[in-house]
């Protein structure tokens, strides 16, 4: 059987890496979308590599439409035709109220959790109904139904327009093949913490949350790669909420 082609956002660190390392572990060949770090990106195709899947690498802003056009080509030129996007790539700003919040800091929170997962969605999109079928697992967050009060509510709000966006379209490109589904992560322990400014407070939420302690970016993985697989052949418009009961 041919293998899988998946373009993953944010792969470069955190659950992004986690997943397609996950994915390569399950067969696929994995196109790793980073906006930075190159070698971090690298160190992950590696891994994929290792895994005994193909991988590249390419620079993305995900909120850039001609890098997003970059991306899949390249993915499709030395990879393949692409058959799974996972949009992972997010970003937060400095924790705090919404009335404190630079709108430079709102601006690019939309930009990237909300137009990049509609650009890259409607790229996917074009070539999956064209082709037929494909996945498309978006990552959303627990926040979009907290609202994350006191923290970053504009971050919440763009997390649940990508739940609105995940039934949207499920119902759209179901008639094509395509299947269309978001993980919810609770908090979990990866850098995106220190980006906003408080490196602990995975672990300082642990009190609040049912199971006790924060998740791990594996955890999600695990999720996406079952959303990926035909195991989950008759799931589509669907949230999955991975957040230790929170």
């Amino acid at each position: 059987m041919t293998r899988p082609i998946t373009v993953v956002t944010g792969g470069s660190r955190g659950i992004g890496a986690a997943t397609c390392l996950r994915l390569a572990a399950d067969g696929h060949d994995v196109a790793v979308g980073y906006v930075r770090d190159a070698d971090a990106a690298e160190a992950v195709a590696d891994g994929v590599r290792a895994a005994g899947g193909r991988s590249v690498t390419v620079r993305v802003d995900t909120s850039v439409e001609a890098d997003v056009e970059r991306l899949f080509d390249i993915a499709e030129q030395r990879l393949g035709p692409v058959t799974g996007l996972v949009n992972n790539a997010g970003v937060t700003s400095p924790l705090g109220r919404l009335a404190d919040a630079d709108p430079a800091d709102l601006r690019r929170v939309v930009d990237v959790n909300l137009l990049g997962t509609l650009l890259c969605s409607r790229r996917a999109a074009q070539l999956m109904t064209a082709r037929g079928g494909g996945v498309i697992v978006n990552v959303s967050s627990a926040a979009a139904t907290l609202g994350s009060p006191g923290e970053y509510v504009h971050y919440a709000a763009t997390k649940a327009a990508v739940d609105a966006l995940t039934l949207g379209l499920a119902k759209e490109l179901g008639p094509d093949g395509v299947r269309v589904n978001a993980v919810a992560p609770g908090v979990i322990d990866t850098e995106i913490h220190a980006a906003g400014g408080d490196p602990n407070r995975a672990h300082r939420a642990a009190a609040t949350i049912p199971l006790r302690r924060p998740g791990r970016a594996e955890e999600i993985a695990a999720a996406v790669a079952w959303l990926m697989s035909p195991d989950a052949s008759y799931a589509t418009g669907a949230v999955l909420r991975v957040s230790g009961g929170r």
